[in-house]
């Protein structure tokens, strides 16, 4: 049902229509039961986990338990959570005026049970739509208990004239005011352990007290927490007998592919340009290849975690120098360079913890090696690798047999450099520079042809140019970068002339 004016208005409708109350946490799970039958999904936009983190969730669901879901940042935790609400029903009753959202069927306190005793079956009733069943609170040391379970408030016994031991005076928490709903505690052991002592009752016998107030409000709730790893020893931890009242801990994980990876940005990242950019497969690739990279990273804190989000932040930096470009130039060309994944960096500078070796190195110096790094694995599985400098001790046969196109299909290009020429790109030059710039380069076109069939002129001279930097990260070119200029050079010619300047 919903909409709402075909729903009962009274109590005594509710009755007839035989509506029966459920706890929150069976009617998740009957509800989840359902979803499965029918062959449906419940939850959107979640990639990676349907083999591994999502079967244990509908476990933990099924078993009726408060879960807590345990991971580093960027994956998915929170997505997850707020999608929960979809497990529950679209519309319940609800006593109204009541801060706890008590059932008509199931009332909790006594002001309600009197109410429902002076109106009987005419008493009115309210529905709560289920987004209005989900609440949420990022732990941070300064929480109170007040904040989550409630206080006694003496001004407003003083202004209603009431007695400090009547309920009305207790104003409630954020806890209790989602009764009959899903709580959710991000980062959870950021809690002091005083408070996370005020949620034990919650968690075993369901039900809170405030102060040494003689009430006690039995509360039906769905608990669940996030956590960080890191958490548990640079910034807090979860007690002992929290952990041992949270039924299921689920740990979640970064995507295992490259695809997944690649499907997790595309989803997330705003590429809803006012022009469409048109972004090859293997560029795509290249964005998550990087990200792959920093979780392997030596030079990078891999108990912080590198996120979901380095991946989506970068590659929305990629479309967005794509676009300066083209508006810089006034051009329509709103197609990928190799220079502009280095657009990528202030994305992974600033979202990318290092080590202490790391920092010695540099954040940028460390995020450009690791697009080096991408680009290098990348250009290794299209094209065939570089054959090594010439040796001074080969035989006359051995040195035909290595200069031959088919042992080295670079020797054109390596020649052109080899005999003083320089090459210089800039990722703001005109499309008309830009290939001209190319196109100079003898065999450069040739290689792209032998190896690979683009499928444009645009993916054309992005592979000419791929070609370019994969060669200088196999290091057979040298390249210098100068603010927003490349320069690629013979490495040998390169390596005298710093021997030169270092002599002088």
């Amino acid at each position: 049902m919903s909409d709402t004016k075909k729903l009962p208005k009274t109590l005594g409708e509710l009755q007839k229509q035989k509506y029966s109350h459920r706890s929150i946490k069976l009617e998740m799970r009957e509800n989840l039961l359902e979803i499965i039958r029918e062959g449906k999904k419940p939850f959107s936009g979640i990639v990676g986990f349907d083999q591994t983190v999502l079967p244990q969730i509908y476990n933990a669901i099924l078993s009726q338990h408060n879960f807590i879901l345990l991971g580093l940042r960027g994956q998915a935790k929170s997505r997850i959570l707020r999608q929960l609400p979809q497990l529950l029903d679209e519309y319940v009753p609800a006593i109204p005026g009541s801060p706890l959202n008590e059932s008509p069927l199931e009332p909790v306190t006594s002001k309600s049970k009197a109410l429902i005793a002076e109106h009987g079956a005419d008493l009115e009733l309210r529905w709560i739509h289920r987004s209005e069943r989900y609440q949420e609170k990022l732990a941070t040391p300064d929480v109170s208990i007040a904040d989550l379970i409630g206080d006694i408030d003496p001004i407003k016994a003083a202004r209603e004239k009431r007695d400090i031991s009547d309920v009305e005076v207790i104003n409630w928490g954020i806890i209790p005011r989602t009764n009959r709903g899903i709580f959710a505690i991000n980062e959870a052991p950021d809690l002091q352990p005083r408070i996370q002592v005020g949620l034990l009752n919650i968690l075993e016998e369901n039900d809170i007290q405030v102060r040494g107030f003689p009430f006690r409000a039995q509360l039906d709730i769905q608990l669940v927490f996030t956590a960080n790893p890191e958490d548990y020893t640079n910034r807090g931890n979860l007690i002992t007998p929290l952990k041992d009242r949270i039924d299921s801990q689920i740990i979640t994980h970064y995507p295992k592919s490259v695809s997944e990876s690649a499907k997790i940005t595309q989803q997330e990242a705003w590429t809803d340009r006012p022009t469409k950019i048109t972004i090859p497969g293997f560029v795509k690739d290249l964005v998550e290849e990087v990200t792959v990279l920093a979780r392997e990273s030596e030079y990078v804190d891999q108990t912080s975690g590198v996120s979901a989000r380095v991946s989506i932040a970068a590659y929305e930096n990629l479309l967005s120098m794509i676009e300066r470009r083209a508006a810089l130039n006034n051009e329509n060309d709103l197609y990928p360079r190799m220079s502009d994944l280095y657009a990528m960096l202030p994305s992974l500078t600033g979202k990318i913890e290092l080590v202490y070796e790391g920092e010695l190195e540099g954040p940028t110096l460390v995020a450009t090696s690791m697009i080096g790094q991408a680009i290098k694995g990348s250009f290794k599985r299209y094209f065939p690798a570089p054959k090594q400098s010439r040796r001074r001790n080969n035989s006359p046969i051995d040195q035909l047999e290595q200069d031959s196109p088919a042992n080295n299909p670079y020797e054109a290009v390596t020649d052109f450099f080899g005999s003083g020429m320089r090459l210089e790109l800039s990722d703001a030059a005109t499309l008309k520079e830009y290939h001209a710039t190319l196109d100079s380069i003898a065999g450069l076109k040739e290689i792209v042809s032998r190896y690979f069939q683009p499928a444009d002129e645009g993916e054309m001279y992005l592979r000419m140019e791929f070609v370019l930097e994969g060669l200088h990260q196999c290091n057979t070119l040298a390249k210098e970068i100068q603010d927003a200029n490349f320069q690629y050079s013979d490495m040998l010619a390169n390596m005298l002339r710093d021997v030169e300047v270092d002599t002088d």
